[in-house]
């Protein structure tokens, strides 16, 4: 049944709002708890109980950190970690060239040089060398180094693995493992198939982090003092939210305590970068995935692939304060290479058609810096898996993102398996792969059919989900930071969503190309000011800026904009339908 009568919005969305019984819930937790209704809401769509409501406002990381003895090969390969630090043997440290590698990187680095300790910082070019490690890279690490650990990557690296020969390695990991493991002393990877996937959410970041735990507990039982582990939370925290990780069970208790360490400002790296990015406010989770994340990931994408990991492992101020301009420079010139390979894509994979159980496209030189990117809009756009590939004379490296439900990752690897693809591999949400240009479509024609068969196909416009209604006078800044407190909100955790019924517009301005501002009123007393990003690329812009008197019910988040030391309350709207 749909919320306000609302069965196709103007984006063809039908809305759907609490059930009868949620209704109930909330209502009950808030004669139990004294919490406010919405907030109740919100609690009782996350599955939390009355008696579990206090709890879960306040999550205490040392009630949720999972053992790190029970994930496969921990022990052995924290032993093997504290061996090196012990003898000062020469470590390097292999990393994925995106967040959740440089923050696994920064981890380790930080850690080591807790104990007096360096290491030897490689990240692949994703060009030159693409992801994970590779034959030459290893070989030549291994002729320098006794213990090489990958972060990030390594779970499918048998050959370049196997080649590392005089050094043992060590892989921390999350990416989809296969049939059988690498020839390393130790895999830790709570996706190995022989794992329960109990802990698979968590991002590689977090398994490091469970690493230096367990090395931690080892240390102490040895009778010697261990490093300070609370204070890198801010560095498990971008990840995990870079990384698209769901927010749930520790990792929500890791973000929420990273966030804390973050606003302490102790990390030259992250406070360069938020001054670079000019954030005034202490940094929130959606800043970790949308501002400062893909400023890190800018490196590896279209510049040198390591600078995200020494900003983030960097303890001098002047250092960091270079890497971050160079970091916003790159960006900046990513966005634009996005936007033009954005256009293209958009427009090949509508001349394929947006509804089949694949969205894809392909380009020659497209940058395969921001294929994933480019994959991300097009699977917002669509709601469908997509995959953007770009070529460089016969082989061509691309990237997909998946949507709910549809695990992408298994897709693409049974894909190369068969031999369609060179080489794919990722997790649920997303994927990578190489595919030889006489391949292309045969490969693609597959991976369509077996995400078809997971039911990618019969996908329409996703519903609306929203926690209830609001009018415009009850937004108020003390009833956010009450929801924040549920918080905080992201992938597999989403900020709660109100309609707002029967809503006049007093005031609309285009922003920009795509953008619009408005201020809505519900004919009393009540205002709200809000936003609509990329308003204009679709209906809602036109049917609101030219609304001649009428009036609309609205749905949306509502957030707190801070400008010059004032707080004031914002909708981020999402969704029109026609009162």
């Amino acid at each position: 049944m749909s919320f306000l009568g609302v069965q196709a919005s103007l984006t063809g969305r039908r809305w759907v709002g609490p059930t009868v019984e949620a209704d109930r819930l909330s209502e009950a937790m808030g004669q139990a708890t004294g919490l406010p209704r919405a907030l109740c809401a919100t609690l009782v769509r996350r599955g939390v109980a009355p008696e579990d409501a206090a709890r879960f406002l306040e999550p205490q990381l040392r009630d949720l950190l999972p053992d790190p003895r029970s994930l496969l090969d921990m022990e052995r390969a924290a032993a093997r970690l504290l061996v090196a630090v012990r003898d000062r043997q020469r470590i390097a440290i292999f990393a994925d060239y995106d967040v959740d590698g440089g923050a696994s990187a920064a981890l380790l680095i930080h850690w080591l040089r807790a104990l007096g300790r360096q290491a030897t910082l490689y990240i692949p070019d994703r060009i030159h060398e693409g992801y994970g490690p590779n034959v030459p890279a290893m070989e030549a690490l291994a002729r320098d180094h006794d213990l090489i650990v990958c972060v990030d990557c390594g779970t499918l690296s048998h050959e370049p693995i196997a080649a590392a020969q005089g050094a043992d390695v060590v892989v921390l990991d999350h990416h989809l493992g296969g049939e059988t493991l690498p020839p390393a002393l130790a895999v830790v990877n709570p996706n190995r198939q022989d794992e329960d996937g109990g802990l698979g959410h968590l991002c590689a970041a977090s398994v490091v982090f469970l690493a230096l735990v367990e090395a931690g507990r080892q240390m102490r039982e040895a009778g010697a003092q261990d490093p300070d582990l609370m204070a890198l939370l801010d560095l498990v925290a971008l990840a995990t939210v870079a990384d698209v990780a769901p927010l749930i069970g520790v990792n929500r208790a890791l973000v929420r305590q990273g966030l804390k360490i973050m606003a302490r400002r102790d990390r030259p790296g992250l406070v360069a970068l938020c001054d670079t990015a000019r954030l005034d406010t202490a940094p929130s989770s959606h800043h970790l995935g949308f501002v400062l994340g893909p400023r890190v990931n800018a490196g590896g994408r279209i510049g040198q692939a390591d600078l995200g990991a020494r900003l983030l492992a960097t303890t001098d101020p002047h250092e960091a304060q270079a890497l971050a301009e160079r970091l916003d420079q790159l960006n900046t010139e990513r966005r634009e290479i996005e936007a033009q390979v954005r256009a293209a894509a958009l427009e090949q994979a509508e001349e394929r058609g947006l509804d089949a159980p694949l969205v894809w496209a392909a380009g020659e030189g497209w940058h395969p810096g921001v294929v994933g990117i480019v994959a991300a809009r097009l699977k917002e756009a669509t709601g469908r898996p997509a995959v953007v590939i770009g070529f460089d004379g016969d082989e061509g490296k691309g990237s997909g993102r998946s949507v709910s439900g549809i695990d992408l990752g298994a897709s693409v690897q049974k894909v190369a398996a068969e031999g369609l693809l060179l080489k794919g591999g990722g997790h649920r949400m997303a994927a990578g792969l190489t595919v030889a240009r006489d391949r292309l479509e045969p490969a693609m024609n597959r991976l369509a059919e077996l995400l078809d068969r997971q039911g990618a196909g019969a996908l329409g416009p996703s519903d609306l989900v929203l926690d209830g209604v609001l009018m415009p006078g009850a937004a108020t800044v003390e009833l956010i930071e009450q929801l924040d407190a549920a918080g905080p909100y992201g992938a597999g955790a989403p900020a709660p969503r109100f309609a707002f019924p029967d809503i006049a517009i007093s005031y609309a301005k285009r922003v920009g190309d795509s953008h619009l501002r408005l201020t809505l009123s519900d004919g009393m007393q009540g205002r709200l000011n809000a936003i609509c990003f990329g308003a204009f690329d679709g209906p809602i812009g036109p049917a609101l800026e030219g609304h001649g008197g009428a009036r609309f019910h609205l749905a949306g988040r509502l957030e707190i904009n801070t400008w010059q030391g004032r707080n004031t309350v914002q909708l981020r709207l999402e969704d029109v339908a026609r009162a």
